[in-house]
């Protein structure tokens, strides 16, 4: 990507600490050398991905892991690219339903791009692999399941040689993290294309409001703040399984519930108005504080809070505050915004897009004291990011943004893990945590054991700030 869309971060902040002796030393222990090791050997010293393909066949195939609402929107981002013949031409799910209405959907909208026969159907935990393997070297594979396969998904696509757009976020704690870190490194040396769906960085508002503030138009940040409070969405609320459903199905159908599948309502909503502020700050965070809590819960047995309020501080002093709320009936707001000592600014007001990015002449939104607006916005973010994707596959151009998502997901993490433990967490402490939520992810079936267990009245444990203070739950 360009330095417009991917800025560089400050090196003081945050340092790659993944390329530290002791990560790797922790990476191959945890991992058991990541499916031997043998994958990412393979991918470290395997041949360079072709530029395309060859040149009597030109078309961009792309299979879709993951076929619920998400996924079948980046299909149809995918398809939707102008500069070269693009197909969908394998699909793969756990849910046969789901896999059906997305193609259905999809078949209407661009009838002569989607090409998925039966046999490129595959339903199943190895259906990631089935579809993959209908793809030749330079294809595209999207990952849009729960982010707990996300690292599973990625080691095959690398091993198989495909370029790959995964969804946010990719991490959901330490370990897996870790892993990523060292997945994403193995992909550039393999000369792969991946995209992350944090699609705000690809906002042209956004970016032109980014650079201004690096260029000194609002003087020193001070502070940040961001909202995401609205009513339940999603499956972050849930309740008792129904009998006769398996337990593993249970949970990935209702993956907002679970810290093992997600990272909870916290890590899957959050992630995007934290690491938009991050971007504008072009720094991380290095410690998190944070509350919250459940309240009015029924009978609810998932294991997100209600509400939360993070306070994430950066290497200079500087602060990022998030609050969080998933609760009916009470105020409502999605924005983001940035304090500088030359004034304001809006990165992002009542949803993702439009930003609606503008800087304002001292400390408040007033339409009489714009400094500077972006304007009427026309390029959706979600097709921009997939428009940048394919051409850097089609014209060989580094593209890459594991990193940095792996650290969005992983700042996100440390405040939700300050939230679920009551404690001050650092960069450090997140990253080298030693708490896998799912370390036998790659194992699973949908007959087999449960990340998380429920207790007897079909209750799962729930985070216990101040009585739990080194996991998030037990």
């Amino acid at each position: 990507m360009s330095e417009k869309t991917s800025p560089p971060l400050r090196p003081s902040v945050a340092p790659p600490l993944h390329r530290s002796e002791t990560t790797r030393r922790d990476f191959l222990k945890g991992t058991g050398a990541i499916v031997a090791a043998g994958a990412l050997a393979g991918a470290l010293t395997g041949v360079t991905v072709p530029r395309v393909h060859a040149a009597e066949d030109n078309t961009v195939r792309v299979a879709l892991v993951g076929c619920g609402g998400r996924g079948t929107g980046a299909a149809s981002n995918a398809l939707s690219v102008k500069n070269g013949p693009i197909k969908l031409t394998a699909m793969a799910d756990v849910f046969d339903h789901r896999l059906k209405n997305s193609h259905n959907d999809l078949k209407e909208r661009y009838k002569d791009q989607v090409e998925v026969p039966e046999d490129h159907k595959f339903i199943g935990f190895e259906a990631y692999k089935q579809a993959m393997d209908t793809l030749r070297p330079g294809d595209v594979a999207i990952f849009a399941t729960p982010p707990a396969f996300r690292w599973v998904h990625f080691t095959y696509a690398i091993e198989k040689g495909i370029n790959v757009f995964m969804e946010k976020p990719v991490t959901v704690d330490g370990p897996s993290s870790r892993r990523m870190f060292r997945l994403g490194e193995a992909a550039a040396q393999k000369n792969l294309k991946v995209s992350v769906g944090l699609m705000c960085r690809h906002c042209e508002a956004r970016q032109e409001l980014h650079d201004r503030v690096q260029n000194g138009e609002m003087g020193d940040l001070i502070a940040l703040r961001c909202y995401r409070m609205h009513p339940p969405v999603g499956s972050a609320f849930s309740e008792k399984k129904p009998d006769g459903e398996s337990e593993v199905l249970y949970q990935i159908r209702r993956f907002h519930s679970f810290l093992w599948a997600s990272g909870g309502c916290f890590s899957d909503f959050y992630i995007h108005n934290i690491d938009e502020c991050c971007w504008i700050k072009n720094d991380w965070p290095v410690e998190a504080q944070a509350s919250g809590g459940r309240h009015f819960r029924g009978d609810y047995v998932d294991q997100n809070f209600d509400n939360y309020s993070v306070e994430f501080t950066f290497a200079d002093g500087s602060k990022l505050f998030h609050y969080g709320r998933t609760m009916a009936g009470c105020h409502d707001q999605f924005a983001s915004y940035a304090h500088g000592s030359k004034g304001m600014a809006v990165i992002s007001s009542n949803g993702h897009w439009p930003s609606h990015a503008a800087i304002y002449k001292g400390q408040q939104v007033d339409k009489d004291k714009v400094a500077w607006a972006f304007g009427k916005e026309t390029n959706n973010p979600y097709q921009v990011e997939w428009d940048r994707l394919i051409a850097a596959i089609r014209d060989d151009k580094p593209h890459n943004e594991v990193e940095r998502g792996v650290k969005a997901s992983l700042v996100t993490s440390m405040g939700r893990m300050a939230a679920h433990t009551g404690q001050v967490i650092r960069y450090e402490d997140i990253l080298n945590f030693d708490h896998e939520f799912a370390p036998n992810v790659d194992k699973l079936t949908a007959e087999g054991p449960a990340p998380v267990v429920a207790d007897a009245s079909g209750r799962y444990p729930i985070p216990l700030p101040g009585i739990n203070t080194t996991r998030e739950y037990s």
